[in-house]
């Protein structure tokens, strides 16, 4: 967790803080769900209270505890990705097709943006029991290449 929250830093400044496990569990689910393997482009992790007022985020945005990650998707991969994220019922999830990004959070199940017709957020869902561990194989796995 620490290199993932060395490699997820605030973009602007560099500041490291340390990234909330729940956050990569959501985005490692959706990534499999949809199909999704190999690097993911994250645009943005942790975010510094200068930084997040420079993105005009949120004032209470998940990405100031470290708990948010918005993906950078190929436009006809965005609907995909987005859908399983509603349907895994767990965070925040918001499309932005316009601008081709997927944020997605470890706070209260929600969501905003371009959300696809006829799909509906899942009610809350519990964390699966250690998907950490086949996430620290992942890791270590790209690490040795």
């Amino acid at each position: 967790m620490a290199e993932l929250s060395d490699v997820l830093a605030d973009t602007r400044s560099g500041e490291v803080m340390p990234f909330d496990p729940l956050a990569i569990e959501v985005l490692w689910e959706v990534a499999r769900r949809s199909g999704l393997g190999g690097e993911l482009a994250i645009l943005s992790g942790y975010r510094t209270p200068q930084t997040n007022r420079l993105v005009h985020g949120a004032g209470d945005s998940q990405h100031l505890r470290a708990g948010a990650l918005d993906v950078l998707l190929p436009a006809e991969r965005l609907a995909g990705f987005g859908e399983q994220a509603l349907k895994l019922g767990r965070g925040g999830v918001g499309i932005y097709g316009r601008r081709n990004f997927v944020h997605l959070d470890s706070g209260p199940v929600r969501a905003w943006g371009d959300l696809p017709e006829g799909v509906a957020v899942a009610a809350a869902r519990p964390a699966p029991a250690d998907p950490l561990a086949r996430m620290a194989e992942a890791w270590a796995q790209t690490r040795s290449r």
